[in-house]
């Protein structure tokens, strides 16, 4: 056979029948033995050659998604993508049931945690694709939960590839006959017997059904930036020479079209109106100290009551603090782990990006910090950061940090559908009494450490970052994570109100 194969990418239109997905692929197909050696000859320089250029330039990873029925080799073609390769910077991941510790965290943890960084690719057998498609067939869900999950993979996908992260989705088919006669000739020999498991058989027994949920997924699910791309598997020299070009091409593109970060563009900040949503916070309250002394550990008492339900319910606790410099979100998390147990909770600090960090996309490394189920998050800063300081010092750019409203919001939705209380707490004082906080510091030896030149820096800004915060809470204040504004003129008060939230938002999940 004489030229490059062609196999048609899965650019489906919306009127063609699900069961009807797969004959879209050229089955039946063969090559010679010398047609195959020659082609994987020539395709195994142009991907090594590929690999080295992606990761020289530090371009985003690339994410190989390799999925199929049973029998259709799909563990077969992981092994070529290991030979033709550079091993070193080919990361690989098969997913099966959640362990006991994915299991105690949101869905799509543990696929945020294997994602490959930057100049590296990424192999998945199997993906966020796999249990929707397995329930359904089994009939454990709905059609509707079905798309609700296929909506969640295609917010996923578009997320990474905003980021510039290359998805290729690979879909190895075989018939129902071809798939029978894989499985008998595995059982014939003692070395290839294990290979084929009775769940194999009984989901060879649903072979019509699968076909008809996975063209539905396909269909659904192929996108421009993350389009499927349907491989007739019968014939193994076909299926590799085919994967291997396929991705030739797919890198060559990339490499062909590089995303290279430009430098950020000068943000573009609200000036229109200078009233915002923190005008309507009331600094003026205030809670003597004997109030306060009352209050606390009552309130403390009771948070450490409904935390300990937490393992139970099966729940973890999440709470984001931001607000300004010097506004106590310190003070006010000591408050906040003084009724919890040591073993419950983590603190996760958030600073600058550590080089592992900037090596992922922006999200990845508050996803790492999740709770299990029965714990409790709290961050000093969080994925905010993206649409407060990196909009307004001008670290991202503006099609970058307006993007993000979206991908937060989608996180966040993520959290709480998995069983997290999500509280969101901005700290809000006036510039008068942060700049009395910074002038007090400046007189008590263990509280200097906490002063920079960079926070008088950002406080010529605050205008600035007053614009930014009243875009963020429009919008990603939503029903499922709204935003507590906290008056924090008065310390005494404001860590009172921030236990109250913490404690509503358990009260309503619990």
């Amino acid at each position: 056979m004489a030229g490059r194969l062609r196999f048609r990418l899965a650019f489906w239109p919306p009127f063609v029948a699900p069961e009807r997905m797969f004959e879209t692929a050229e089955l039946g197909r063969k090559l010679s033995k010398e047609e195959h050696r020659t082609r994987i000859d020539v395709a195994r320089v142009d991907l090594l050659n590929l690999q080295s250029t992606l990761l020289q330039r530090g371009q985003p990873a690339a994410l190989i998604l390799i999925g199929g029925v049973e029998g259709a080799g799909k563990g077969e073609v992981l092994n070529r993508l290991f030979e033709w390769m550079d091993a070193r910077y080919l990361h690989t991941r098969a997913f099966g049931a959640p362990s006991e510790d994915e299991a105690a965290r949101p869905r799509y943890w543990r696929y945020w945690m294997s994602l490959p960084e930057r100049g590296h690719l990424g192999v998945f057998l199997g993906s966020w694709y796999t249990d929707p498609i397995v329930s359904r067939v089994l009939g454990t869900s709905t059609d509707a939960e079905l798309d609700r999950s296929l909506s969640r993979a295609v917010e996923f996908e578009r997320a990474l590839a905003a980021d510039g992260m290359l998805i290729v989705k690979l879909w190895l088919h075989v018939s129902k006959r071809d798939q029978a006669r894989r499985f008998r000739e595995l059982e014939k020999t003692p070395e290839t017997r294990f290979r084929v498991t009775k769940r194999d058989w009984d989901f060879a027994q649903r072979y019509d059904d699968f076909r008809r949920t996975c063209g539905r997924a396909l269909r659904k699910t192929s996108t421009g930036t993350a389009p499927w791309t349907v491989i007739d598997a019968a014939n193994a020299r076909y299926r590799d020479v085919a994967v291997a070009e396929h991705l030739v091409e797919r890198l060559r593109s990339a490499a062909a079209s590089p995303t290279p970060r430009p430098p950020p563009a000068a943000p573009a900040i609200r000036t229109d109106d200078p009233i915002t949503v923190l005008d309507a916070v009331d600094l003026t309250e205030t809670v003597s100290r004997e109030e306060y002394q009352k209050a606390l550990p009552a309130l403390q008492a009771k948070l450490a009551k409904l935390c300990r339900r937490l393992p139970k319910r099966g729940r973890s606790l999440t709470v984001v603090f931001e607000g300004w410099d010097a506004a106590g979100k310190g003070s006010a998390i000591r408050r906040i782990i003084w009724a919890l147990d040591a073993r419950q909770y983590r603190v996760i600090p958030i600073a600058a990006p550590t080089d592992e960090e900037r090596a992922h996309h922006y999200l990845w490394r508050f996803w790492r910090h999740l709770p299990k189920r029965g714990q409790v998050t709290l961050y000093d800063r969080s994925w905010y950061g993206r649409v407060l300081v990196e909009r307004v010092e001008g670290f991202a750019r503006e099609q970058d940090w307006r993007q993000a409203y979206l991908e937060i919001n989608d996180f966040e939705e993520q959290l709480v559908e998995d069983r997290v209380s999500l509280v969101k707490l901005w700290l809000h004082i006036s510039a008068e009494e942060q700049l009395a906080r910074f002038e007090a510091r400046k007189k008590l030896a263990y509280k200097q450490h906490k002063l920079t030149e960079e926070d008088y820096r950002n406080r010529e800004k605050r205008f600035s970052y007053e614009q930014a915060a009243h875009e963020m809470f429009e919008r990603t204040s939503t029903e499922y994570a709204p935003w507590h504004r906290i008056a924090a003129n008065d310390k005494r008060a404001a860590r009172l109100s921030v236990l109250r939230a913490v404690i509503a938002q358990l009260e309503r999940d619990l």
